[in-house]
């Protein structure tokens, strides 16, 4: 049998990877390797919620480390402020959070992701697969697919149509 080490939160957040890694009840968790495809849609996702910020209190960031739990640190595709700038680690949720799936992704790891973003107290959490061209949002109900993206108080909607367009 073999044992996993355990880490503190302190030296995690001194460590630097290659390609980010999340830290998840002691133990470093690797995340999902993005393609080109999934840079392109992070990418064009920060564009349109960058349209916004000089008329809105948002701060879009892409691949921040946030402080979901007391012993757990996750990094979001993009994770969207709204009211004040965020920390450098940020303690309080997100308006919205964007995880874009990768090849790579187990179905069950993203599952435990998607609900500790809402029980962190996430109220917008969106999923994006480049695969099937979907949208999804998670909720208390599970994982809804869905035909765009939205926020009620913001002049942003996404559609697959719109994103994959050119793609």
């Amino acid at each position: 049998m073999s044992t996993k080490t355990q880490i503190r939160s302190e030296d995690y957040l001194r460590m630097t990877f290659e390609h980010d890694a999340e830290f998840v009840h002691g133990e470093i968790v690797e995340r999902g390797m993005p393609d080109e495809i999934h840079s392109a849609i992070q990418f064009l996702i920060l564009l349109r919620f960058g349209g916004l910020i000089h008329s809105f209190p948002l701060y879009p960031r892409p691949e921040i480390r946030m402080k979901v739990a007391p012993n757990a640190y996750r990094i979001a595709d993009i994770a969207v402020f709204a009211g004040t700038h965020p920390p450098a680690v940020p303690e309080t949720p997100p308006l919205v959070v964007v995880e874009i799936l990768s090849k790579d992704d187990r179905y069950l790891d993203i599952m435990q992701k998607l609900e500790e973003y809402r029980e962190w107290g996430v109220p917008h959490i969106w999923v994006i697969d480049p695969v099937a061209k979907r949208f999804s949002m998670y909720t208390e109900v599970g994982l809804q697919n869905v035909s765009s993206l939205s926020l009620a108080d913001y002049p942003i909607q996404l559609t697959p149509a719109e994103l994959f367009a050119d793609l």
